[in-house]
Parts: C-alpha cells; sequence; structure tokens
C-alpha cells in the first residue's frame, strides 16, 4: 500500500521499520520539528526523523496544518492510508480525510480503556492485569474511533513502563501489519461506552514516593514511572530516583519509609518493598550492591523529607 506515516518518539520507530521492510511504500514521514535538547540546546531530530533518513524516506515536519498549502501538500500524496503512532498533533478533518482509507492509529491500550496520554503509565499505576494496543480508525475525538484489530499482553511484577513501552511497540507493528496486509478491510467494531478511562499526561509532582501507602501501590508507582520521570524519595538530603522493585509477602513492616535491612528494603504503610534499581543526580543506574559501595544507607535509615537547598 502507498503509506503516509506519521510519528515522533521511539515507540513508533520500529512500526516504521516494519511497514518499509514489509515492502509498502512509505511515500512521506511526518514528525515533530527538532527540538533543543542537551548542554548545548542545539535543535535534535526526533527519532523517528532519524529513523526515516536512515532508510532514505522524504520528511516534513510542519508546526501544525492550520497553512492550507500544508493541507494540500498531504492530500497531494494521495495515499492509500495514513499511519499515525504517536505523532503529537491533532489532525485536522481535511488530513483525516484525505487518504482513500483514511488515518489508522495505533495505541497502546485496550480501548476504550486508558485514552489519551500515557496510557502504559496509567495502566501499571493502576494495577491492570493485561494492556495491548488498538489499531483504530482516526475520527475528531480523542482516541474514539471504531477498532480494526486489538491485540494484548499480560503485565507481570516485574514490568516497567520501559520494558511495556517497548513490547508493545512490537505489538503494535505486527498489528498494523496485519491490517495493512488485509487492505484495510476488515470491520471496524465501535468502542464501548462503558469502561471509558483517560491517561492524563503525568505530571511530575506524581513521582515522589508516599511511603504510608500500601506495598503494593508503592511498588506500580515506582515500576511505573520507569524510567521516566523515575520515582524518587530523599536519603540524607539528597532526591535518589527508584526505578525497580518487588512488593515482599509478609514482610514486617517498621515506620514507614524506613529502611528495614541492608539490601534495601523499605517499610511502607503496610508491608516493604525491596529497592532493586536505583540513581543518584549526576551518575547512571545502579543495582543495589553497586549502589551501596558509593552511597552506604544504613538499616533504620528513613526516605523521605526534602532536599538540600
Amino acid at each position: 500500500m502507498r503509506v503516509i506515516f506519521m510519528g515522533t518518539p521511539d515507540f513508533s520507530v520500529p512500526i516504521l521499520q516494519g511497514i518499509v521492510a514489509a515492502g509498502h511504500e512509505v511515500c512521506v514521514v511526518y514528525c515533530q520539528p527538532p527540538r533543543p535538547a542537551g548542554r548545548g540546546k542545539k535543535d535534535r531530530p526526533s527519532p523517528v526523523q532519524k529513523a526515516a533518513e536512515a532508510l532514505g524516506l522524504t520528511v516534513r515536519h510542519p508546526v501544525n496544518f492550520k497553512d492550507a498549502a500544508d493541507r494540500d501538500e498531504f492530500a497531494a500524496l494521495q495515499a492509500d492510508v495514513a499511519v499515525v503512532v504517536a505523532y503529537g498533533l491533532i489532525l485536522p478533518q481535511a488530513l483525516l480525510d484525505a487518504p482513500a482509507k483514511g488515518c489508522l492509529n495505533i495505541h497502546a491500550s485496550l480501548l476504550p480503556r486508558w485514552r489519551g496520554a500515557a496510557p502504559i503509565h496509567r495502566a501499571i499505576l493502576a494495577g491492570d492485569a493485561q494492556t495491548g494496543v488498538c489499531v483504530m480508525q482516526m475520527e475528531a475525538g480523542l482516541d474514539t474511533g471504531p477498532v480494526l484489530l486489538t491485540q494484548t499482553t499480560d503485565i507481570s511484577d516485574g514490568d516497567t513502563t520501559g520494558g511495556l513501552h517497548d513490547r508493545l511497540s512490537l505489538l503494535g507493528r505486527d498489528a498494523i501489519l496485519s491490517v495493512l496486509d488485509k487492505d484495510v478491510s476488515m470491520p471496524a467494531v465501535a468502542q464501548p461506552e462503558d469502561g471509558v478511562t483517560y491517561a492524563a499526561k503525568i505530571d511530575k509532582a506524581e513521582a515522589a514516593v508516599d511511603w504510608a501507602l500500601p506495598a503494593t501501590e508503592v511498588d506500580r508507582q515506582i515500576r511505573g514511572l520507569s524510567p521516566f520521570p523515575g520515582a524518587w524519595s530523599v536519603m540524607e538530603g539528597q532526591r535518589v530516583k527508584l526505578l525497580m522493585s518487588r512488593v515482599v509477602d509478609g514482610a514486617d513492616s517498621g515506620s514507614a519509609g524506613t529502611v528495614l535491612n541492608a539490601d534495601l528494603r523499605v517499610a511502607c504503610g503496610t508491608g516493604a518493598v525491596d529497592l532493586l534499581r536505583l540513581q543518584r543526580a549526576g551518575k547512571g543506574a545502579m543495582e543495589p550492591l553497586d549502589f551501596l559501595r558509593g552511597f552506604p544507607i544504613p538499616k533504620g535509615a528513613v526516605f523521605g523529607g526534602e532536599t538540600e537547598t
């Protein structure tokens, strides 16, 4: 098929690569413009732009589609379909109508659950047992369109948002290839009205760990915010990112936030968690033994409080 691809972050890259490898004609790739990044604040192209250029594809990155010339240029491509994966712009109706078979969106949740910006984070934070990807026919509403194909995966106690992100990206690639191979001919099923939830963008204020919560909720927060923005707590005036944990069944609990042993078991409101991966400012992420060599934390120390000013 003749495909317009629209995406920006890492999640979209395996999907673009899969479409090209399957032999479909990607006529143009749209992504967000390069943004200032790094210490020098130089413009840095998005992961999709880098991948597209490596594949020899034409890249466009309009700031928006308010200019009629940009909309006309899109329509003039005469594509069979547009595949949209975390592009970062709301598409006007003129673009949704331009490809012969419309615009298809790959969304990383089991719609109608977790419509919106942060479905992977929210699924882990909520303790969902399953998630997946949906290939959806796009319409004007926020992730409201009818679904052509769904693929599911279990969420394990060892999943972080980072790991689940990568798994869902590959599921999304396989799902869209199935749809394209059938020329988008399968029936689109309307989403049910029951079960709608919204995955609000993650606010950095959500990342401070509240040790008074039950261990299951603390563990979900740590895994659900890993690697970004990273749950954190304060030890000896320094902010420490907590990137991996596990709930300790039947653990004796002390006061919330108290380190219970030399292996970084920490008491919660009920139960405890073992901290399995940590990171200090300016350092790489480490497992507990390596972390403790450079930053000893004795039994009885307490996480919480304020960072040094």
